[in-house]
């Protein structure tokens, strides 16, 4: 009878504890609705309607106004303008302070003025400034013998640029973001999780019973192996709703572009936490109580912000250097492919450096792990626990 590996035990350990564990569960379900929730109100907000009641208090305001009624759903097919008449200024900053209108328009000395209870929203200014330019250019050009097409010929600009899709752009910088903080939030919730196991097994003295029937190296393996099998896992179901959500929004045109780097992000993902659930671990042998563990695992989490931050801010040359340099290219890369800005072979480099870095934070977190997890005299630092013997 073939006996299995040690470390597969201790995975299958790991993977039966955190499936059953509340929290994990509670968390997983939580996540699961914000995606759920956030798409949602995405496709709620693209498809609603919205009609906005515009006053006026004169015949050329009203005119104006009417004309802006007819034109709105050419600009904006989503938004519907309700003209609304009024006896003066007076009336109408009343109604706008009682809420009865969402707007007044009227002309002044320069051109026209749109008066509102407070910052106007976005969509209206955008189809009042739009269709009174227009009406007024007509106007002009009426009056100079020409035509507002003869006015604006040759005027239009097109928007392009050399990396990436502009057309995807917008959608694109939002899932980059969304991946960093799922990249930010799971390394950290999980590798607490490992971290908190690792201490609690040394804090009660079991680990000295386990460590005398299983070599460390196998049980650090099979704690990261575990936790990275239920991470991805988690990585996956999110990733495959967020997807089927985002089919069935006005954003469907973005998945073809969107599949592929997204793909690479899981990769990405699971050699990154690979890496850093190692540091986790070590962060839990150095500790001997509980309270240790916020002391000794301050390195990782600043290590994590800076990968995150680094991730928000850093830009053009930055962002291109940052997305080759371990770990900071766990995230930044994928960042890249969704952008649109990453060559096909840039990830295959940035993965290669990432699995060279990993191999070697490996061997030297597996030599601090295994002389300081049965060290129970009090927190170790990083120099103590590297000068104790096998």
């Amino acid at each position: 009878m073939r006996t299995q590996p040690v470390w597969q035990i201790v995975a299958r350990r790991e993977i039966a504890v955190r499936v059953t564990d509340k929290s994990t569960i509670i968390g997983t379900v939580i996540m699961l609705a914000v995606i759920v929730g956030a798409l949602g109100f995405a496709a709620w907000s693209e498809s609603r309607e919205k009609t906005y009641e515009v006053a006026y208090s004169s015949t050329t305001s009203q005119a104006m106004v009417e004309n802006i009624a007819e034109r709105s759903t050419e600009i904006d097919e989503k938004v519907h303008i309700e003209p609304v008449a009024v006896d003066d200024a007076d009336a109408a900053e009343h109604a706008l302070e009682e809420e009865q209108i969402d707007a007044y328009l009227h002309p002044d000395a320069d051109g026209w003025t749109l008066l509102t209870l407070a910052e106007a929203d976005s969509e209206l200014r955008g189809v009042v400034e739009q269709a009174v330019e227009a009406i007024v250019l007509t106007g002009n050009a009426e009056a100079a013998g020409t035509s507002a097409a003869e006015l604006t010929k040759g005027s239009a600009v097109a928007l392009d640029q050399i990396e990436g899709d502009s057309e995807l752009s917008a959608i694109r910088w939002v899932v980059g973001y969304a991946l960093a903080i799922v990249f930010y939030f799971a390394s950290i919730m999980f590798g607490m999780t490992l971290a908190n196991s690792v201490v609690e097994e040394k804090q009660s003295r079991i680990v000295e019973m386990i460590a005398a029937a299983v070599p460390l190296r196998q049980l650090l393996a099979g704690k990261i192996i575990g936790n990275a099998v239920i991470a991805v896992g988690q990585m996956l179901i999110y990733v495959a709703v967020g997807l089927v959500g985002l089919s069935l929004t006005d954003f469907s045109f973005a998945l073809p572009a969107l599949s592929g780097a997204i793909g690479w992000f899981v990769v990405f993902f699971l050699v990154g936490f690979v890496v850093l659930s190692t540091l986790w671990a070590v962060a839990g042998a150095l500790a001997s109580r509980t309270e240790d563990l916020q002391s000794s695992s301050t390195p990782i989490t600043m290590l994590l912000m800076v990968m995150f931050f680094g991730a928000l801010y850093l830009d053009g040359v930055g962002e291109r250097i940052g997305s080759y340099i371990p770990p900071l290219s766990a995230v930044l890369m994928p960042m890249r492919l969704v952008d649109g800005t990453a060559a096909w072979w840039e990830p295959i480099i940035a993965l290669a450096l990432l699995i060279a870095f990993g191999v070697a934070l490996v061997r030297l977190a597996e030599r601090l792990y295994s002389r300081a997890l049965l060290q129970t005299g009090g927190q170790l630092s990083l120099k103590a626990a590297w000068r104790l013997e096998e």
